[in-house]
């Protein structure tokens, strides 16, 4: 039988949170059918895989789907330079104790020793405590700095070498039968991911995310600016339609709404093609797509953006010329601790 039991210190680990469900969190039905689906996976003690592009949602899926779980969750953001002690731990120094003894002054007597210590990591510390362990963008870790998940996924064990070597518990943890993990990527098209080895693959269950429908981002636009459900409906129609625009159908995403609608709800402006901040704020957000189609070297995007102001200024004209509501008047309740509300990266 694998022992839970550590010899090695394993100090506490402050860097878990416990999420709370966010008031704020946009919930309709399209995301809730998403996370009931990976909420019905971990519940069965499977980890559970958000792919999609950018500006998707999936790290604030992520720890909205954490949230129901009631457990502290742990956060790991992928890099290159990772490596397995990266995950599980290693050796963080030694103590070396020397006792000369001289009591009988023609004898002398010495004793030596040193003993090393090791440094748990969070993988290591969310196995032990059955936490909820989110890798974020755990694609631009190279393929082999992921292995430990391997035998954590199917043996519920998870395999430490270097206290295999000091023959603590011969080297093995038994995995808490809480812990749960959820991980999210991007496409392997995208610069700086490697490709996940089949192995991993196989063990995770993988949803597949694309861009929330329209009345979710027009509910999440308005949620995270304050600016209202009119002025939205533009401002995401006019991201929608360029979003179509050549091959690379990923961008803009909910990030350029969320931007174009903080900017109007600041200034009191509108989603009106003759508001002159409107016309700026979208061409500085929007004109920049620079991986979409050119002519002659390029950008189409500009051009493709004065179609779609023209093309949505009928629609435009019906909003009110009254204020817009002024962000900076409203506050959300602040939550302590609390990370399932956090907003997409930037």
């Amino acid at each position: 039988m694998v022992s839970n039991r550590q010899e090695h210190a394993m100090p506490d680990n402050n860097d878990t949170v416990v999420p709370e469900p966010s008031n704020g969190f946009v919930k309709t039905e399209f995301v809730e059918e998403i996370a009931h689906r990976a909420l019905t996976y971990l519940q069965a003690g499977y980890p559970v895989h958000f792919a999609g592009a950018a500006g998707t949602g999936k790290t604030t899926l992520a720890f909205h789907v954490a949230s129901q779980l009631g457990r502290a969750v742990s956060l790991i953001h992928g890099d290159a330079d990772f490596s397995s002690s990266d995950l599980i731990g290693q050796d963080s120094g030694y103590r070396k104790h020397k006792l000369v003894d001289n009591y009988i002054h023609s004898v002398v007597k010495t004793e030596e020793d040193i003993k090393s210590y090791w440094l748990a990591n969070r993988l290591t510390t969310a196995c032990q405590n059955g936490d909820t362990l989110i890798y974020d963008e755990f694609n631009r870790s190279r393929p082999e700095a992921n292995n430990p998940f391997l035998s954590i996924f199917s043996e519920r064990i998870l395999n430490l070498p270097k206290l295999r070597q000091s023959g603590s518990n011969g080297g093995y943890l038994q995995v808490h039968p809480e812990f749960r993990a959820i991980f999210t990527s991007n496409p392997e098209e995208y610069a700086g991911v490697h490709k996940t080895q089949d192995a991993l693959a196989d063990r995770l269950i993988t949803i597949e995310l694309k861009h929330y429908d329209r009345q979710t981002e027009i509910q999440i636009t308005v949620a995270r600016s304050g600016i209202d459900q009119a002025n939205a409906e533009v401002i995401v129609d006019l991201v929608r339609e360029l979003r179509s625009v050549g091959v690379n159908n990923s961008r803009p995403t909910i990030r350029a709404c969320i931007t174009i609608a903080r900017v109007l709800a600041l200034r009191g402006a509108h989603a009106r093609h003759d508001d002159p901040v409107f016309q700026w704020v979208c061409r500085d957000v929007l004109s920049a797509e620079t991986a979409k189609v050119t002519r002659d070297g390029r950008s189409i995007m500009p051009q493709k953006l004065d179609e779609a102001l023209l093309k949505g200024g009928l629609r435009s004209d019906r909003i009110s010329a009254s204020p817009a509501p002024n962000r900076t008047t409203k506050r959300s309740p602040s939550r302590k601790g609390s990370t399932a509300c956090l907003p997409p990266k930037e």
